[in-house]
């Protein structure tokens, strides 16, 4: 059941994960399917649709069902077993001597994998500023480049993007235009409504949204050449998500309009707060006015700016690295996206060469009182 095919709208087909009714049961929170084979027909065919339990999974079909909903993907969405797995299936589609371009702040995990391996394998990979489109432009070889990856806001700094822009200058040159949309969900930005080709979710982040999952999600525009290959390579390298995790990825889901409208909430109270505060230099987030990419954020994202912001503590590193060590309710983890609330001194967990100021801490809101949260960092802040 499509939202387009469907009278309720993405909220109401989201919290009820399709509507989906156990036909044997009646229940109404489908079971986990977890058989790795199946029966096939007097006819050697296999009329159910399921082979083998690596491609083949009906928790896991479900779980994409409710996704490709969402993002309104025409080729559908497919799950993987990280957020990691799910983006490096997408370059290793590409062929060998393949041009890429690639947001220079990105997730750094993601960014070190492309500087080395994705090196190794023989692809080109250039890292620009993409909130800037004459650098983007600039990086782009007709003809050469194949893939624009574009991660906005961009993590640590929420930097935006202009998605639609991008996708221009990606097309103009015969490349894909891949979104990292982790932070924003297709709650606040549909990519592929603007042009993109290919979105990604770490779906261990605010789609699951309860710390308890690691999975990784692509939804596509069309079932083109490109998307076939990057099922194939789920398929071939097992890099599918199992069952359980699939499930409780699924539960997650149900509740995503409500946990994210009260994260981008508590987000930009905090970030208006902070703005002001005599212990921070420097608040980054999307949804307030002096942002450099407010504009194009306003533009390409609904329901609020997201849940995750940055601040920049006044006094420098080692201030910032005792802030984060002084509080209380803030959890001092590393992820994002929970219902609970995390600080992270970003800058010691990237290392050296990362883009992040050593004076940044990365927050991320979860549904707590957002009173607690902001006096919680302001004792830490104050010392």
């Amino acid at each position: 059941m499509s939202s387009s095919r469907s009278p309720w709208s993405k909220r109401s087909l989201t919290a009820q994960a399709m509507g989906h009714v156990d036909p044997i049961t009646k229940a109404v929170v489908p079971p986990i399917h977890v058989a790795t084979t199946y029966i096939r027909d007097e006819d050697n065919a296999y009329s159910s649709g399921f082979v083998y339990g690596r491609p083949d999974n009906a928790t896991i079909r479900e779980a994409e069902e409710v996704l490709a909903m969402l993002e309104e993907a025409g080729a559908g969405a497919l799950l993987f077993s990280s957020g990691m797995a799910a983006a490096t299936a997408v370059f290793q589609a590409l062929d060998p001597g393949d041009h890429i371009v690639a947001s220079k702040v990105m997730y750094w995990a993601l960014r070190s994998w492309l500087m080395t391996e994705a090196v190794r394998w023989g692809l080109k990979v250039d890292f620009v500023e993409t909130d800037n489109l004459d650098s983007l432009r600039a990086a782009v070889k007709p003809g050469e480049t194949k893939l624009v990856w574009v991660e906005t806001p961009s993590n640590p700094l929420w930097t935006i993007t202009d998605i639609a822009a991008a996708a221009e200058i990606a097309h103009a040159a015969g490349a894909q235009l891949a979104v990292d949309s982790t932070t924003a969900s297709p709650i606040h930005t549909r990519p592929l409504n603007l042009g993109a080709d290919i979105v990604m979710h770490a779906a261990t982040k605010v789609l699951n949204g309860h710390s308890d999952v690691v999975a990784g999600a692509l939804a596509g525009a069309k079932a083109d050449a490109f998307w076939t290959r990057i099922a194939s390579i789920r398929k071939m390298q097992g890099a599918i998500l199992g069952p359980f995790e699939a499930y409780l990825l699924m539960r997650g889901m149900r509740t995503l309009h409500v946990r994210t409208a009260a994260q981008a909430k508590s987000a930009l109270d905090l970030a208006q707060r902070f703005s002001a505060h005599p212990k921070v230099a420097r608040v980054l987030y999307p949804g307030l006015p002096q942002h450099p990419g407010h504009d194009i954020a306003a533009r390409q994202m609904e329901n609020g700016f997201g849940y995750m912001l940055s601040i920049q503590v006044s006094d420098g590193e080692a201030a910032a690295i005792r802030t984060a060590a002084r509080v209380g309710l803030w959890k001092r983890a590393t992820s994002l996206g929970g219902v609970e609330s995390l600080i992270e001194h970003r800058a010691s967990i990237e290392g050296p060469g990362t883009p992040c100021p050593p004076d940044l801490l990365r927050l991320s809101t979860g549904i707590e009182d957002v009173e607690d949260l902001y006096r919680d960092l302001d004792t830490a802040l104050r010392g």
